[in-house]
């Protein structure tokens, strides 16, 4: 009865926002799961560990940068209905911004456990940090839901990781300043 009540209440139109951060969430976890269950045979269980980090850290970051975006917008009310354009694009470059940052994040991650590994492991790790940017998408889409949003950020992040991972200096050169904090 009680758990009926929740999902009715979350699928109504003004807790979309909820109900797909929390949908985020959860397949952020599963992967997690997944992946340690995958990598801990493999012996790169860390690899796991640094992208549970990674998405707790990414989690606060997203949070705190829709806040301040949110007030920033708000502040120079800047809204889809006065200022379209300027709302529009101020949260594209957000978005896109944050699933760059991931794509070199997870590529770095990958880099840095794929030395001395045999062919099958490196496809194995790197399909990972494919998947990692997936599941990125779906959170940073949890805040930033507009479609153009969604179309550009998802293969933004997936040729991302590709050039991160063929030039790791480049994702080092783009966003190290901020691993460096952590």
């Amino acid at each position: 009865m009680f758990v009926g009540e929740i999902s009715k209440w979350l699928m109504r139109e003004e807790q979309k926002t909820l109900f797909e951060v929390l949908v985020a969430g959860i397949l952020n976890i599963l992967f997690l799961a997944l992946i340690a269950l995958l990598l801990w045979p493999l012996g790169r269980l860390m690899l796991a560990f640094r992208l549970a980090k990674g998405y707790g850290i990414l989690w606060i970051v997203v949070c705190v940068i829709a806040l301040l975006v949110n007030r920033i917008q708000r502040f120079f009310r800047a809204d889809i209905y006065t200022h379209a354009d300027a709302y529009v694009v101020s949260n594209l470059v957000v978005s896109c911004f944050l699933q760059a940052g991931w794509a070199a994040f997870a590529a770095l991650a990958v880099h840095s456990f794929v030395a001395a590994a045999p062919v099958w492991m490196v496809v194995v790790l790197y399909l990972a940090g494919v998947i990692s940017c997936l599941i990125t998408y779906f959170a940073v889409s949890a805040f930033y839901q507009g479609h153009i949003y969604k179309l550009v950020s998802l293969p933004l992040a997936l040729v991302g990781f590709i050039v991160f991972s063929a030039w790791p200096a480049s994702g080092r050169a783009a966003y190290g300043w901020f691993f460096d904090l952590f």
